[in-house]
């Protein structure tokens, strides 16, 4: 297809109506009872909202807190792109939002989101990040990932990531890899258009920076990319990762 070709077929991708838009949020899940109830709860109030819970598993109650709650939950393979492909197959809104279930989304995001997605030349966004604790440290790591989501156009995961369902499925979906499946699904939307960043911000849990360091896991984040940009498989860092992440200095 020319160039020519594949604008005029984006454009008709991205040209629907979005203000009166279903938002599809899919929440991949693995042994997180003591999280999920409050990303649902910051669900609410909305309109025009379909909820679908991912479950890879869990052995604790995430499931039943999630049914509980009158949340249509499926099962799949676990691994966070496996999870959330699955979820976007079977969602009926025409946008589709990825919440991690660690996150909470702000009031009035989908207002927001739609507001965002109708932007003339945006093709996805994001939110900005706030880590649920208070330690100095961690207003350093929000501001670095604020600037890297913003000029960059390079959110990650945890930042609450959305995008039209047709997009979605244009651009594959998440790619199947163990690790690094944000980052490669950011790449490609943004070979074609505009990334919007929300500037009010999804607040997450600080957990993963407190229980290795915050400096810690930032400096093992960092080692992770720029070996992904290197060449090494993702299979082999999702190995290391979590060998490092649980190992103590």
């Amino acid at each position: 297809m020319t160039k020519f070709g594949e604008t005029n077929r984006l454009s008709e991708i991205i040209t629907q109506n979005i203000a009166t838009a279903t938002i599809s949020i899919i929440i991949p899940t693995l042994n997180e009872a003591q999280n999920i109830k409050a990303a649902l709860a910051s669900i609410q109030p909305s309109t025009h909202i379909e909820i679908i819970v991912v479950d890879g598993g869990s052995q604790d109650e995430t499931v039943n807190i999630a049914k509980s709650l009158g949340v249509k939950v499926i099962s799949a393979a676990a691994g966070r792109a496996k999870q959330m492909n699955a979820g976007a197959a079977v969602a009926s809104g025409e946008i589709l939002l990825f919440l991690h279930a660690d996150t909470c989304l702000p009031l009035g995001f989908d207002v927001m989101v739609r507001e965002a997605l109708a932007q003339p030349g945006v093709f996805a966004g994001a939110f900005a990040l706030r880590i649920g604790a208070e330690q100095p440290s961690l207003r350093v790591i929000e501001w670095g990932v604020n600037v890297r989501s913003r000029f960059l156009q390079m959110p990650y995961g945890d930042q609450a990531i959305f995008l039209t369902k047709k997009i979605f499925n244009y651009v594959g979906g998440f790619p199947d890899l163990p690790i690094m499946e944000d980052f490669e699904l950011m790449r490609r939307l943004r070979s074609l258009g505009k990334i919007t960043i929300i500037s009010v911000p999804i607040i997450t849990s600080a957990r993963r920076w407190l229980k290795k360091g915050v400096w810690q896991t930032t400096f093992l984040n960092q080692i992770v990319i720029i070996a992904y940009f290197l060449g090494i498989s993702p299979q082999r860092l999702r190995t290391w990762y979590r060998q490092e992440k649980f190992k103590k200095f």
